[in-house]
Parts: structure tokens; sequence; C-alpha cells
């Protein structure tokens, strides 16, 4: 496991003045909850990296791209991809989708209806194409859905967004699974990459909602690795969830 300078501050953190690094969770259109957590970390003087997964549910997922849009203008903010993302942007450019959900319909149509509609369909797609799929800080990996071992050992592909997904970005934005949809039409989701963390380290991920009040769920691999989940349900009924680490 490389453990060089190039894995310790990718995003140079301390250099520019960061006391600490907010990593929210799963936010899906759930506006109030991020601004809550980004007024929150511009006050600590926090860097704010959201887990993907912004859109589809809540009630104003255009005010959430506005929000984060905004903190990358800054310099303090910063979103992974997640599966959401992805099928978002191809939707954008007219892509044909198996499986269109009222949740990304409704997206879909909230960003017609902005005032704002071509400036944020055209950030949409330019930012969901370079958006990073892991990155890993020392001996912490930070990612949509699941932890790989190539995100020890590997930078995140450039211009993943854009591209059909390959592995190892497969699991970073959609988990493992079980090949088929169960009855209500979604695949089961695994957690047997779990066990692949090894000792020391620790995995951020959303995707996969464990806990609904507000909590992230913390499990920890057979050989001593820990995931940490943070989709806790926002804009879906449960809350938006956030957790603060030192630098």
């Amino acid at each position: 496991m490389d453990d060089g300078a190039a894995w310790r501050d990718p995003l140079r953190l301390r250099e520019r003045g960061f006391r600490g690094l907010r990593v929210v969770g799963d936010v899906h259109g759930d506006a109030r909850g991020f601004e809550s957590a980004a007024a929150g970390a511009e006050a600590g003087g926090l860097f704010l990296l959201q887990l993907g997964d912004l859109t589809d549910g809540g009630h104003d997922s255009p005010a959430v791209l506005r929000r984060i849009f905004a903190l990358m203008d800054e310099g303090r903010g910063l979103f992974l991809l997640g599966n959401h993302e992805h099928k978002l942007r191809r939707a954008l450019l007219g892509v044909r989708l198996r499986g269109m959900t009222e949740a990304l319909e409704n997206t879909l149509a909230d960003i017609d209806a902005a005032p704002d509609r071509d400036a944020l369909r055209a950030r949409l797609i330019l930012e969901i194409g370079r958006a990073p799929v892991w990155l890993r800080r020392g001996n912490t990996i930070f990612a949509h859905a699941a932890y790989h071992p190539a995100m020890l050992h590997e930078p995140s592909p450039p211009d993943a967004g854009a591209r059909r997904v390959e592995p190892p970005v497969t699991r970073a934005i959609y988990g493992q699974v079980v090949a088929g949809p169960k009855r209500d039409g979604y695949p089961e989701r695994l957690l047997h990459w779990v066990d692949s963390i090894p000792q020391g380290i620790t995995a951020y991920v959303g995707h996969d909602t464990r806990s609904t009040d507000g909590r992230p769920w913390y499990t920890r691999g057979r050989h001593g690795g820990e995931a940490v989940f943070l989709d806790t349900g926002a804009g879906k009924g449960g809350h938006l969830s956030w957790l603060d680490l030192p630098l």
C-alpha cells in the first residue's frame, strides 16, 4: 500500500487554510439540509466533500446544484460521481435511458422550469463529466457507493462521468449487487466489499441507506477495515447526514 506524499492531501486542504473536512452524504434534492451543511462548513472553515447523488428527490434539486457549484467556484467544495449524476448527464444529452425513474423525470422537469435552465444544464454536463469517482486522503477513501482495492493504488480516472462505466468505476458508483432485480425492481445490494478493506483503512460512502435516523452507520470487515455509510435517506423521507474530519 502506497502511503506516499501524493496521497496525503490531494486537495491541499492544509495548504489552503482549511481547518477540516466536512463529508456529506446523499442529498437527493434536500436543499434545506444541504444549505445547513454548506453554511456550517463555511462558518467552520471546513472544505465540503459531497459523496454523490445530489438530485432526484427532495423539494429543490436546482437549489442544491446551484449551491454545490458556488462552493466549487469558491474552491470550498467538491462532489464525487454518483450513479444518479451519471444517469442525469446522459439524460441531459438526450440519451434514451432504460429504467427512467419518476425522481429523474422530476429533476429534469425542475431544471427545465428553472430561470437559469441553460446555465444549469451546461454546468451539469461539464462537471458530471469530470467529477472524481473516488478520492484517497492518507488512510481514508471516499467514494459514492463502495470501496475497491484499486482505490489504494490508482487515482480516479479522468472524465469517468463522460464515459461508459467500467471496473472499478462500476463498483465505486453502483456498489456490489446480485445479478437480476428483486421484486421491487431494484438489485439486491451486497456488503462483501467491506471485507476487502485492509486494516487501518476507512471508506466513507453513501448510496446504500443503512440508517434513517440521521446518524451514519459504521461497520467493520473481516480484515479490520471500516466502512462508514452516510446515506441516511435525505430527500426520501430521512435526514441529511455529514461528518467533520480533522486534517
